[in-house]
């Protein structure tokens, strides 16, 4: 089945470009925005030379002809270093290709051996196919390899959500005996609850939520609170929006002040449609009590619910999701600026919504999760 073929914005793709340049692995990049290698390498590429990512921007006569004597050079060298084996017999030949398969073109190789592509793939999956993911040291590397591109704070259970994906059928406790064997210890420290004052609701808006945290539809409540992270050395704040159907990021923002500008600017990056959304749920910060907001949800008939003052409980997903944002994410980072948290910020959101599994939708990612929402759901749900 071949892949389908997507389209990426010029603005995505100076996104992709900057994580990159912000010490993310290329591997991971393409992993976790589901790209080819050859593309975060193309744009990477012409965002260095020319700043653009226009193709003709990036090509001139002279690269060309540059372009076309590099491949008849490279054509060249794998003659002269696998002349040798052109004569070898066929499982020989299949040897060589796979020991230069990093070095050079398959198809290139295939070509000088006079091998089909199709029969030495045939033969590398047979030989792929013999067991290899079950034994211990092709495990252990699995395992380190989720552990390390997931931010370190993947435990056994999430670490075998992943393997089970991929076909590799192993136990929790020996999962724990690997990560013990590596030193993979979790980010992860036991969950720690604050008592609050049992004081009554002061306020005109009341709970109207009353922690019904479970909801049938997507966009039907959105939660919201605000977190604290340390840039440069001073206090920055991230703002978070949450739909309550899938605990999917919905919105979000990063700012040098806790105010309504930062709030406002979260709800401006929701790219779904406000009228589907029935209630929004926040605590009582004053960064929540604006005209701004009021103005938002009077347009799009939104009702407003507030927590209790001084209880955490009821807004306990944007809570938990706080509390695995910082354990995720803001403790692991050094930000320089607001443009490296920003950047940060937009991969860790992608990250959160599309790669991690969520307990609390039976280990399926957000965007799973909708997905089979909408597949099960008749046209006019």
């Amino acid at each position: 089945m071949s892949r389908e073929r997507r389209s990426f914005s010029p603005e995505f793709k100076l996104q992709m470009v900057k994580l990159y340049e912000n010490g993310k692995p290329r591997n991971e990049i393409v992993r976790a925005y589901d790209l080819t290698p050859s593309a975060l390498e193309k744009w990477i590429k012409q965002h260095q030379s020319t700043g653009s990512f226009l193709h003709n921007d990036n090509m001139s006569d002279e690269e060309k002809e540059m372009k076309r004597l590099r491949k008849e050079n490279q054509q060249l060298k794998i003659e002269n270093d696998i002349f040798k084996a052109s004569s070898a017999d066929h499982g020989t030949k299949i040897a060589v290709i796979r020991e230069n398969a990093e070095k050079y073109s398959v198809s290139a190789m295939c070509k000088v051996l006079q091998i089909p592509r199709s029969t030495y793939y045939y033969e590398a999956n047979k030989l792929n196919d013999t067991g290899k993911n079950h034994h211990d040291g092709d495990v252990t590397e699995k395992v380190v390899q989720i552990f390390n591109t997931n931010r370190r704070c993947f435990g056994t259970r999430r670490i075998k959500i992943h393997l089970d994906k991929l076909g590799i059928k192993v136990s929790r406790r020996r999962i724990g005996r690997i990560m013990k064997k590596q030193n993979l210890v979790s980010t992860y420290t036991s969950q720690r609850y604050r008592a609050f004052p049992a004081r009554p609701n002061e306020r005109d808006i009341t709970n109207g939520l009353g922690r019904a945290f479970y909801r049938e539809r997507p966009m039907e409540v959105l939660v919201s609170d605000l977190t604290y992270v340390k840039v440069a050395g001073k206090w920055h704040y991230i703002c978070l929006f949450i739909d309550l159907f899938n605990r999917e990021i919905v919105g979000y923002s990063a700012g040098p002040r806790k105010d309504s500008h930062l709030v406002s600017a979260a709800l401006s990056t929701i790219r779904h449609n406000l009228r589907e959304v029935q209630m929004f749920h926040t605590d009582r910060g004053k960064e929540f009590d604006n005209h701004l907001i009021d103005e938002v949800l009077d347009t799009f008939g939104i009702q407003r619910s507030l927590s209790m003052k001084g209880c955490p409980y009821d807004n306990a997903v944007a809570e938990a999701t706080f509390k695995a944002m910082k354990t995720e994410f803001i403790n692991q980072f050094h930000f320089l600026s607001l443009n490296h948290l920003n950047i940060e910020l937009f991969d860790y959101v992608n990250w959160y919504n599309n790669i991690r599994p969520h307990g609390a939708l039976n280990d399926l990612t957000p965007k799973e999760y909708k997905e089979i929402f909408y597949k099960n759901c008749p046209i006019l749900c």
